[in-house]
């Protein structure tokens, strides 16, 4: 646990790209330690650092030219959220309209790179020792996306996009989505102005009912909406945790209206991938054990890898993929089978490890060891 929040306050101190990293470790329960799962996802998601009113101010000034009292009749200085690269901000506009401010962290921009490098390094030297152990595909993504992530510009014209696919592509789905308007006249690379939206968390299950909600039916239209921008729009919304995503009750309506938050990173799929990964889940419900491998190494999977990826995509271990009963992909419900799920995973992973990485005790050591290089770095 020591190193677990060692690895966090690592995270927070040197924020942005840290906190990135940090996030998508507590996503990966599946296969890390419990105790880097349960640190870090209680803490990345909607605990971030948070920027002071003076570099908030310091940012406008640089963005804007004004101070936000100046741009907005009311502009609240404490903000409402923050998350890894930026904060947002309740505000009133002079005509009467109540809006939410994005503001990028000061001086993140210019740090992003070399935070990136500091990274890369760390992951390549892990890799030279442990030559098994090869998490560069990471840093590739992470150059790839971060850019688009910290250009607010591009994030504002992903929202406005992905709603379009849902009114041209989607119609029959379009009135129970739900994305911010962009107030574009107050939007720049490193503030995005937007329509204030109202909600209730997409996994408080207490507060979707008490909107006269079904969870079952939010369920239902979280997979809907997915699915339409995985198949049919080919244009995906690329961060979708439950920081992201709002549920209300649709306009005179008992039915459920989703509300998509943080555009800054989607991926356009080609037709191939479409088409593999459809293949792959009607595999994957059939049992097919042929065909799972087949689509797996279409998506790039590798054919020594395909039993991993089918397992992470499902969180079920490979005899429980390819058992032909009607549940077996019922995703585990108890921290038993979630347990019994890691360990499994784990000894999968051994194969591709180190024999002396193959435990807990040295996967903290590894993950001291990253610390303590980036902390030198530093």
């Amino acid at each position: 646990m020591r190193c677990a929040n060692r690895l966090q306050a690592l995270c927070f101190k040197n924020g942005g790209i840290y906190i990135k990293l940090g996030q998508h470790i507590g996503q990966l329960d599946y296969l890390l330690p419990e105790e880097y799962v349960k640190t870090m996802r209680a803490s990345m998601l909607d605990k971030c650092p948070v920027s002071t009113y003076k570099q908030v101010c310091d940012v406008f000034l640089a963005q804007l030219g004004r101070l936000p009292n100046e741009v907005f009749e009311e502009f609240d200085q404490v903000p409402l959220a923050s998350a890894s690269l930026a904060q947002v901000h309740t505000a009133k506009t002079f005509d009467g309209q109540k809006i939410a401010v994005k503001v990028q962290h000061m001086h993140l921009t210019d740090s992003a790179v070399a935070d990136t490098a500091t990274v890369d390094f760390i992951v390549s030297l892990v890799h030279w020792f442990f030559p098994s152990f090869d998490y560069r595909w990471l840093l590739a993504e992470v150059r790839d996306s971060l850019p688009k992530e910290l250009d607010f510009l591009n994030e504002g014209r992903n929202c406005e996009k992905a709603m379009e696919n849902f009114k041209k592509l989607s119609p029959k789905l379009a009135s129970q989505i739900s994305v911010p308007h962009i107030y574009w006249e107050y939007s720049t690379q490193r503030i995005l102005a937007m329509e204030y939206m109202d909600g209730v968390g997409v996994t408080d299950v207490g507060a979707i009912k008490a909107l006269g909600l079904q969870p079952a039916d939010v369920a239902r239209l979280v997979s809907q909406t997915f699915s339409e921008m995985i198949f049919r729009h080919g244009f995906v919304h690329c961060d979708p945790h439950a920081a992201n995503m709002m549920v209300r009750a649709k306009p005179g309506t008992k039915e459920p209206q989703l509300v998509l938050l943080d555009h800054g990173l989607y991926k356009s799929l080609d037709p191939a991938i479409q088409s593999n990964y459809a293949g792959l889940w009607k595999a994957l419900v059939f049992a097919d054990s042929k065909k799972i491998k087949e689509h797996c190494i279409g998506l790039g999977a590798g054919d020594d890898l395909y039993a991993l990826f089918a397992a992470i995509l499902t969180m079920r271990p490979w005899d429980k993929i390819v058992d032909q009963s009607i549940d077996h992909l019922v995703v585990p419900d108890t921290p038993e089978e979630r347990e019994e799920l890691q360990v499994r995973q784990k000894s999968f992973v051994e194969g591709f490890l180190p024999c002396d990485m193959s435990d807990h005790s040295v996967l903290c050591k590894l993950f001291c060891f990253i610390s303590l290089g980036i902390s030198l770095i530093q």
